[in-house]
């Protein structure tokens, strides 16, 4: 047997104003779709905004349902409309910012499992990693240069 050691990568900046001016635009993209999310059960608040290589920006916030697996994350929200209007463009960042409504969230929050994966997807369909910036309401963001520093071992569509 043989020991793996896998390692990732992130930058971390200090707060949003220490991050380059095209990522504060981008987040502050987020910031307002998040603060548009439809979260009544979680009080859990997250918006996304994906910028494409076309100059296009698209927003997409969490959309919760009483029948919690019918619910959608910010992310997906906005892979999915980015991918069903501009087939053909390419997710070169993405910012992503959540906030509770039971406490100021002030870490961090990267994309749950199922939004790795998908990103995950678009790298793979795009053949090129995208940059993902993600913060809580306030405080700290963290930089990926790809969805492989956050998701080792991804499942695409070579595994099938």
């Amino acid at each position: 047997m043989k020991e793996l050691k896998i390692e990732s990568k992130l930058y971390v900046f200090d707060n949003l104003e220490d991050t380059p001016k095209d990522i504060q635009k981008l987040m502050q993209d987020a910031i307002e779709a998040r603060d548009k999310a439809y979260a009544p059960y979680s009080r859990f608040h997250v918006g996304a905004a994906l910028l494409l290589d076309n100059g296009e920006i698209i927003s997409g916030n969490n959309q919760e349902n009483a029948s919690y697996p019918s619910g959608l994350c910010a992310e997906r929200t906005a892979i999915f409309y980015a991918g069903a209007k501009y087939p053909n463009a390419k997710i070169v960042k993405i910012a992503i910012t959540a906030a509770s409504q039971n406490q100021k969230t002030k870490t961090p929050i990267p994309p749950c499992g199922a939004c790795r994966q998908s990103i995950a997807e678009y790298e793979t369909k795009q053949n090129l990693p995208i940059e993902i910036y993600f913060m809580g309401e306030v405080g700290k963001v963290m930089k990926s240069n790809s969805l492989a520093n956050l998701l080792p071992f991804g499942f695409d569509s070579s595994n099938l």
